[in-house]
């Protein structure tokens, strides 16, 4: 038997290889013979740059960043030195969970910390970029972001803006001749997985401003701040588009990458999906393993467990998913690919206690095991 397992992680609890070496323990329990692959699978958001950099032969690295506070936070992120390709979570620099529910204000969050891992990692020799945008604190435009990578964004007066979302209110003028000369070389996958654009209604400080602590003045006014960055923007570099979807992505960061880098917003599960090559493991698989924390009716929405399902059945593969709990409309995943789909969980607890690590794995492994019996009464 080939069996490839590609798990999302169970948050909290296993992270994606650590799941799938407790599956894979669990095939061989029943299939001592059995050649099996376990591959890294993330959706672009948390755990990404751990599911991918280990996964993938890579090496983590950490550094000391400016926060979205402007207060030192260490940001890990990933290098995979074959391909000269840094795996970034840009939550790692400027995220949500940074900042205390008291300090919570776009107006002062800054993505600046975002640009000074990129800087870290092309000094590191990367000239391509992983980048999930997602769990962002900040409405800034990315202005923060390109002020670490060497861009002027300036006051009438010739002075750089403060940072946060209230420096756009002070944005007069954009230089790039400080730009770090690296920049033009590199290029960037860009995880994004909303369509919000820029400004209005389902704008970025509209959409998101609320959970970041804006109140409604501060919408209007970032909404308006926003507009005219982007005006500027796009006076210097016609290409530039606020209104493409994605562009209003974690607080604008979305726009700042497609009119200032060589980037492009894409699926955070398809690049994923590419940049490990699942493809090639999966097309001579006799059957495929998938699943993630939760199991619901909102996974066949573009989640991993469903991209990898989707390659899968591309290959006439057999598909099974395990998960940490399912809900009742899970069953749509069985139309979207996933043929069965089993809880792990083997008995009534607490949620600590479920979500324990250890008794997590040993609850993985033996599900599997217990499944496999079964698969092998047919093999018979």
């Amino acid at each position: 038997m080939k069996a490839v397992i590609a798990i999302d992680s169970l948050k909290g609890s296993l992270s994606s290889l650590e799941a799938g070496e407790a599956i894979r323990k669990g095939i061989l329990n029943v299939y001592p013979d059995a050649d099996t692959a376990v591959r890294p699978l993330a959706d672009g958001g948390e755990g990404t740059v751990e599911a991918l950099t280990l996964g993938m032969g890579g090496a983590l690295q950490t550094v000391t960043v400016t926060g979205p506070l402007e207060q030192p936070v260490n940001c890990t992120y990933g290098i995979l030195e074959s391909s000269k390709t840094a795996i970034v979570e840009m939550s790692g620099a400027a995220g949500i969970t940074l900042v205390p529910d008291a300090l919570r204000n776009p107006l002062n969050t800054t993505t600046y910390g975002v640009g000074e891992v990129i800087r870290d990692a092309i000094s590191k020799g990367c000239r391509h970029f992983i980048v999930g945008i997602g769990g962002s604190a900040t409405n800034d435009g990315g202005v923060g972001m390109l002020q670490a990578l060497g861009y002027g964004m300036l006051d009438k007066n010739g002075t750089p803006v403060p940072a946060g979302a209230r420096g756009l209110k002070e944005l007069a003028q954009i230089t790039d001749d400080q730009v770090i000369p690296e920049l033009k070389d590199c290029s960037f996958r860009v995880a994004c997985d909303v369509t919000n654009i820029l400004c209005g209604d389902q704008g970025c400080s509209a959409i998101f401003g609320p959970q970041k602590g804006a109140t409604p003045e501060m919408i209007r006014d970032m909404d308006q701040w926003l507009a005219a960055y982007a005006e500027l923007t796009i006076a210097k570099y016609p290409s530039a588009s606020a209104v493409t979807p994605g562009t209003g992505a974690a607080g604008g960061l979305g726009f700042a990458f497609l009119a200032f880098t060589n980037a492009v917003l894409e699926s955070g599960i398809k690049i994923v999906l590419e940049e490990t090559k699942l493809e090639e493991y999966v097309k001579d698989a006799d059957i495929v393993i998938t699943g993630e924390g939760r199991l619901d009716g909102q996974t066949v929405y573009g989640k991993a467990p469903i991209g990898v399902a989707n390659i899968a059945k591309k290959y006439g593969k057999k598909v099974i998913a395990f998960s940490g709990c399912v809900t009742e409309d899970a069953v749509k995943c069985n139309d979207h690919g996933i043929d069965a789909f089993f809880p792990i969980l083997r008995a009534v607890g607490t949620l600590e206690d479920a979500m324990d690590s250890q008794k997590a794995a040993h609850n993985m492994e033996a599900t599997v095991t217990q499944v496999f019996n079964l698969i092998r009464l047919f093999d018979k």
